[in-house]
């Protein structure tokens, strides 16, 4: 038989969606119903996750469905006269009227003085079918159909209960619980189950819903309630902190959010196993000529990365140190959780597995950069490592064993026989550039930025990193008082006034970066704007951060993180994009917080019209190069210049040619 012309000779099967579930809260607002109880008040009470008692379709439309459900569950068991019995709608019988009880018919006919079997015999002869309580009770009248129907509806959803009901498990998909366009809405934003739901929760915290189409501040609190009443059953726990602001929350509350353990967690809060701990490691030095306290490898790790920072231990650590960090805990990892051995066993095959592990991890180890160490969806990996990556990963790993054999604690280095990738021939910055015209459109944009502080804030950073050339771990932790106004003599003999901003960069090598007078005068606006001395090097300024967060409300206002002010300029650049076609666009789209520091060796060395090129010497001091030979990689002409310049001389040599003035 052939298929019907048209129609595709194999139809896409759409996958079925998981059979909601019932659970006890249907049951309840069901006997609710069927007593006759105030059905708002039963709704909020016990199925508010399905939406607002005021969204009657909502309401309707669930009802029918809890109601062919019951009777559908009830058809399985081969019981169709219960099936009946709870789509029989109590209210279309009539009640029987309430009798008073024996103190009302009393007062009423002046009986009070009477005794109590008086008053009972008084009673029976009014209302000859009902039958007084003792003790001034309420009368009671043979129940009516009405009764008798709602009590055998009660019985059958006892009955039913105990049969269909079900107790929620991570794994169920959302489909299963939730009202199904809330169940959509999660699914379409990949949380398909109940543990990856509460997962997401706990790792983005209180706005966790702001990245869910669809679901708003009132719908999440919804979700949460129901999850907090099933937690006992599901066994996965909402945390404290997704209750508070993001930042109300403390660095000690954040550490609890993901406990410590031998799972793919940050190295400080990974615990070494037993028997990987590198004490009985197969290269492990003689204890005896070690010349670190390193008891296991996690200790050897924390020694190396001590012996990099350069400040007094307590300190933020830089973002050389942190790249250490980064590469060593990679290694830890993998060593325990994938290959199965202590560091300090590692041998030359192991250093070169873990070279291909890097250029290929599996999607469990990787996620979005963005999320923080303190957050379950933390990552080791955003992904396979580029060529140049996965050098300085293997660069870095060989200073940690050549740190490690210096100092007795391990016998040789298996990382130094690994062959590192391709050192690329590029200049610093290539393709991390802005040109002048991007920067331009960028900084058009942002004069738009003044209304609110946090735009301000933007617009302050990114200004400052184009015009110093600083490293956002630089900017983000200056203070007012790291700023000094200088008189000097300019070309011309006469005296000028200038600002040098002091600097403590990688290495702990400190050096005094120029700032514009105009930047100066802005952050001084920001100043006096918040209720600050506008005079920026005034003493009450002092400990006031350059990029300080003035719109917390706090007396003394913190700083912006350098995490925060990078995704702050890739948000801003991606915005910038839109405005722009072609490779513009594309440029805007890839650039980030660092390229502004590109972007101010290459401009500052290139120079353009009306501005002379600074000198070499000038730009190494700003970005704090060791050798100016660094520097100079900076020197590039933009594409559509060297295009042009030698177009101009082939023409030239051509023309030359076609005189006979070449080839003699």
């Amino acid at each position: 038989m052939q298929p019907h012309r048209g129609a595709p000779a194999h139809p896409k099967k759409e996958k079925a969606r998981p059979e909601r579930k019932l659970h006890r809260g249907h049951f309840a607002f069901m006997r609710a119903l069927a007593q006759g109880l105030d059905e708002r008040a039963s709704w909020d009470r016990y199925l508010r996750l399905e939406g607002e008692h005021t969204d009657l379709k909502t309401v309707r439309r669930t009802i029918a469905w809890i109601r062919d459900a019951f009777a559908a569950a009830a058809r399985r068991e081969h019981k169709p006269g219960t099936a009946r019995l709870i789509l029989l709608d109590p209210e279309r019988f009539s009640s029987a009227p309430a009798l008073p009880s024996l103190a009302e018919f009393a007062a009423a006919r002046g009986l009070e003085d009477f005794s109590e079997a008086e008053q009972v015999e008084a009673y029976e002869a009014a209302y000859p079918a009902g039958r007084a309580g003792g003790g001034g009770g309420q009368g009671r009248a043979r129940p009516s159909r009405r009764a008798r129907v709602i009590d055998h509806q009660l019985q059958a959803l006892r009955w039913l209960e105990d049969l269909v009901v079900q107790d929620p498990r991570p794994g169920d998909r959302v489909a299963a619980w939730l009202n199904p366009l809330l169940a959509s809405r999660l699914e379409h934003a990949g949380l398909p189950t109940l543990s990856e739901l509460v997962e997401r929760i706990n790792g983005i915290g209180a706005r966790w819903w702001a990245q869910v189409p669809g679901v708003g501040e009132r719908k999440a609190a919804r979700i949460l309630e129901w999850l907090h009443a099933n937690e006992p059953i599901l066994k996965i726990k909402v945390g404290a902190h997704v209750g508070l602001p993001r930042a109300q929350l403390t660095p000690t509350a954040l550490a609890a959010v993901v406990p410590a353990a031998t799972a793919l967690v940050p190295y400080e809060k990974f615990v070494l196993p037993s028997g990987l701990d590198g004490r009985e490691g197969r290269y492990r030095a003689p204890p005896a000529k070690c010349l670190i306290m390193a008891v296991n490898d996690h200790e050897a790790i924390g020694a190396w990365l001590a012996s990099k920072r350069s400040d007094d231990g307590h300190g933020e650590l830089s973002s050389t140190q942190r790249s250490y960090r980064k590469e060593a805990e990679r290694l830890l990892l993998w060593s325990i959780l994938e290959r199965r051995k202590a560091l300090s066993s590692l041998a030359v095959e192991d250093a070169s597995a873990f070279r291909a592990f890097l250029a290929a991890p599996p999607p469990s180890w990787c996620g979005p950069r963005h999320h923080q160490r303190w957050s379950p969806l933390w990552r080791p990996l955003e992904g396979p490592l580029t060529p140049v990556a996965l050098r300085q990963s293997l660069v870095i790993l060989r200073s940690l064993f050549a740190f490690l054999m210096s100092q007795g604690y391990l016998v040789g280095n298996p990382f130094a026989a690994v062959a590192l990738p391709a050192q690329p021939q590029r200049p610093l910055g290539s393709n991390r550039t802005l040109t002048f015209a991007q920067w331009d459109h960028v900084d058009a944009l942002l004069q738009d930025h003044v209304g609110t502080e946090p735009g301000r804030r933007l617009r302050r950073g990114m200004r400052w990193l184009y015009a110093t050339g600083l490293r956002i771990a630089e900017i983000t932790s200056v203070r007012c008082e790291d700023l000094e106004q200088v008189e000097y003599k300019a070309a011309d003999g006469t005296m000028a006034i200038g600002w040098l901003l002091s600097v403590i960069g990688k290495g702990g090598r400190s050096r005094q970066v120029p700032v514009p007078a105009e930047l100066i005068e802005e952050l001084g606006d920001e100043l006096a704007r918040h209720g600050f001395e506008r005079r920026v090097g005034a003493a009450s300024n002092h400990g006031i951060a350059l990029m300080a967060r003035f719109d917390t409300g706090l007396e003394r206002p913190p700083g912006w993180s350098a995490s925060g002010l990078y995704q702050a300029i890739k948000a801003f650049l991606a915005q910038a994009a839109a405005g722009l076609d072609g490779e513009d666009a594309q440029q805007l789209r890839k650039a980030s917080a660092h390229w502004l520091r590109h972007s101010h060796g290459s401009h500052a060395l290139q120079g353009r019209d009306g501005q002379a090129p600074v000198p070499v010497q000038v730009v190494q001091n700003n970005l704090g190069h060791a050798s100016i030979g660094t520097t100079s990689l900076y020197l590039t002409t933009e594409k559509a210049m060297r295009l042009e310049q030698m177009d101009r001389f082939w023409r030239a040599r051509a023309l030359a040619r076609g005189n006979g003035h070449v080839g003699s």
